[in-house]
């Protein structure tokens, strides 16, 4: 009995030393229901990777609208005439991450309070909400997972169009043609089809740990159909995407094998017009899935050859449906600038072949920002593209980039931050965007935790800030001068 107790002692012993050696972000946690008023926007600080020197982290900051593969956080409903969205939230110690609700109203110009949707008991940004509406003006949050450590949620709205009330939706999707709970997915981007419900593009990881790129789809939100694989090429990939009149279209990289996670090369693209009957290259040609070879028909460009990382930042359709498509490359991870030149490369199908330019060039691979076409000819890149407080850690000032020559040459037309004291960072394009909400994103210290606020801007390029603490159910933002 004895030398029972003393096993069992060492044994717990080991289970505790080995708990507290479990990354915060591989940490279980079961989230909580919240639903009370936020009284405030308070970004989500958040850093990932310690590197030992001066820039202190593979990246860090105000990362409420983090990733570039999580979309989108909001979105723009003609029928309420309100522009509602998401974002990663907190409290004031930035203990915990909070999923927060709002909408903006175009009618009065005035933000509504953050309902608190939920706890996600974690800090880690990458567990950041994304929203949807549905056909009838349901409001849809999807709470995301980093990995398969947490579980993730499936919420709608109660009412139409209101963001004080929600259920929690039991999900389902089907597994082998049987029905299994729905409650694990990482990097979400969703889209609502009319008429025929949701079609959802999102990670799964494998026992190896590699990110499996795949997409799902639903009549309700609620009932998935069964997971289809686009691409398991060497150690996976991230993908980002958009959807027009139905069609949907996804770039995506690839892990070099055994390399780790930190590279990422090459730059692919698929597209679907019958919501994932069939998948095609930009030619037309239709591709059997799964992808599971680097030399296949969707790469756009050959980054590999070039020993570069890419980075991939935003994608869009112009007005012929055919695929804008926004990245930065860069020679390596580490921050610094040793793996300069990090360049703003946009990718077009024009001309039968895929034509790419330089808008400009940044510090740092995570200054993430938003591609728009605003016609043929005139196309806009709003992204925190000059040098910041802290230099070479993510994002910056953020900046108006204009061509007016379908992506071929670019002019700085205005800088829209200035004198900051953090670095702002990942500015996000909404879905359907309105010119009266044309972009949100966050700001933060990129070398120590800080506070992180949250800003918006029109299409003029005026900035707006949103208060961290209010009490006013309808909120005023501030001009930011």
């Amino acid at each position: 009995m004895k030398s029972f107790g003393f096993f069992l002692c060492m044994l717990v012993t080991f289970n505790l030393t080995w708990a507290q050696q479990v990354h915060p972000d591989l940490q279980y946690a079961k989230a909580e229901l919240i639903q009370q008023r936020a009284n405030g926007f308070k970004g989500i600080w958040y850093m990932n990777q310690p590197s030992n020197d001066e820039y202190v982290y593979k990246y860090s900051g105000g990362l409420a609208v983090y990733p570039a593969n999580h979309r989108p956080f909001a979105i723009y409903s003609k029928e309420a005439k309100k522009t509602f969205f998401c974002f990663g939230g907190t409290d004031d110690s930035n203990s915990t991450l909070l999923h927060n609700v709002s909408y903006f109203d175009h009618q009065t110009g005035k933000v509504a309070n953050p309902v608190i949707l939920l706890d996600k008991k974690t800090t880690d940004a990458h567990d950041n909400p994304v929203i949807s509406i549905d056909d009838k003006g349901y409001l849809f949050i999807f709470s995301t997972s980093h990995g398969v450590a947490r579980p993730s949620y499936i919420h709608k709205s109660k009412k139409p169009y209101d963001i004080t009330s929600w259920e929690t939706l039991p999900a389902t999707e089907l597994v082998n043609g049987k029905e299994k709970p729905f409650d694990n997915f990482s990097y979400f981007q969703v889209y609502p089809v009319k008429g025929k419900g949701f079609i959802a593009l999102f990670t799964k990881y494998n026992p190896k740990g590699h990110r499996v790129i795949g997409f799902n789809t639903s009549k309700d939100g609620q009932h998935w159909n069964e997971w289809k694989i686009l691409a398991h090429i060497e150690d996976g990939h991230y993908q980002i995407s958009t959807e027009q009149n139905g069609k949907v279209g996804v770039a995506f990289d690839y892990h070099p094998k055994g390399k780790g996670l930190n590279y990422r090369t090459n730059l692919q693209y698929l597209e679907t017009p019958d919501f994932g009957q069939t998948w095609l290259n930009i030619r037309g040609e239709q591709v059997q899935l799964p992808l599971t070879e680097s030399n296949n028909p969707a790469v756009v460009h050959d980054y590999a050859s070039e020993k570069l990382n890419c980075y991939l930042l935003d994608i869009t359709f112009d007005k012929k449906g055919k695929p804008a498509i926004l990245v930065i490359s860069s020679k390596g991870y580490e921050a610094g600038p040793r793996n300069n030149p990090r360049a703003w490369t946009l990718y077009r199908w024009r001309n039968k072949n895929w034509e790419h330019h330089v808008v400009t060039t940044s510090d740092n691979n995570y200054d993430m920002g938003s591609i728009y076409v605003e016609s043929d000819k005139v196309l806009k890149v709003i992204g925190p593209t000059v040098d910041g407080p802290q230099a070479y850690n993510p994002g910056g000032e953020v900046a108006m980039w204009l061509s007016k020559d379908a992506g071929k040459t670019w002019i700085k037309e205005k800088q829209m931050t200035r004198n900051s004291k953090m670095n702002h960072s990942y500015v996000r394009k909404p879905s359907q965007a309105s010119p009266d909400f044309y972009g949100i994103w966050a700001d933060g210290h990129g070398r120590k935790p800080s506070e992180s606020n949250l800003y918006f801007t029109n299409h003029k390029g005026d900035v707006f800030q949103l208060p961290r603490h209010s009490n006013d159910d309808m909120i005023t933002p501030q001009l930011v001068k």
